[in-house]
């Protein structure tokens, strides 16, 4: 039996996905990823000095793929304007399993997971991937399209967290809220319209699974992603003026989960 062209073409995209390559540059993003067990490392490309910063751990855990470059002729391909500090690794995306297995693993206090509605900016995920590694969150979910995608840029931004803070990317966000209130999870939209204050909303979870989720800067969530919220809250200002960096909301909110629980 022939299997239908969508069939097809979601096998060749993921096919296409497994042999892909991204280059990972700068000191930190760099170190940690040739430490991490899980990164495939094909190629790191450093000079004589990033060599010399990054130590003979990495060096040695980096064996064989180590090139030595010339600063004034770096050969990887980055975006004009990259600040790779004389190190990059090529390497491919992690892969972290399923939902199910990282939300729910065990020994783990309780769940608090993120998801990013339309989040395209790698800098603002990098700074989210930093506070949802600080304060415990299992993951970070995102579409696997209108999302920032995992990056050299990202990864810097992200300072070493994008190694150790499982990094979700899903084919339908909404699909995946429902995966997670089958588990458990009770789900709080971030929404500055919101009635409802983040402390009245967490008071409601009464200690259950949460799930955070937040919108885009200017359009927020959209409908269908709040159709799917349990609950809408917002973060109160001291006044009616201003707004926070969709990353600085993030922080907040982990932090008022934390505290809540």
């Amino acid at each position: 039996m022939k299997k239908p062209t969508w069939v097809v073409d979601k096998e060749r995209r993921r096919r296409d996905d497994a042999r892909a390559t991204l280059w990972l540059y700068g000191l930190h993003a760099v170190r940690d990823a040739v430490l991490n067990p899980r990164r495939d490392k094909l190629r790191l490309v450093v000079t004589r000095n990033a060599a010399e910063r990054l130590g003979a751990e990495v060096m040695d855990a980096a064996g064989e793929v180590v090139e030595i470059a010339d600063p004034r002729a770096f050969p990887v391909p980055l975006e004009p304007g990259s600040v790779h500090q004389g190190a990059a690794l090529e390497t491919r995306g992690l892969e972290w399993g399923t939902l199910e297995d990282v939300v729910m693993a065990e020994g783990m206090a309780r769940p608090v997971v993120l998801l990013l509605d339309r989040v395209t900016d790698p800098h603002n995920v990098g700074a989210i991937l930093r506070s949802a590694e600080v304060f415990g969150a299992r993951a970070v979910l995102a579409p696997s399209r209108h999302a920032a995608p995992e990056t050299g840029a990202l990864a810097k931004a992200a300072s070493g967290a994008l190694e150790r803070q499982p990094y979700l990317r899903v084919g339908n966000l909404a699909e995946a809220m429902g995966r997670l209130r089958e588990m458990g999870f009770w789900t709080v939209g971030m929404a500055g319209e919101a009635p409802a204050t983040l402390g009245a909303a967490l008071q409601d979870c009464s200690g259950r699974p949460l799930a955070l989720v937040l919108g885009a800067e200017g359009p927020g969530l959209r409908e269908r992603t709040i159709e799917n919220c349990d609950r809408l809250a917002r973060i109160d200002a001291a006044g009616s003026f201003g707004s926070l960096n969709v990353s600085n909301a993030a922080a907040i909110a982990l932090y008022a989960a934390r505290t809540a629980t």
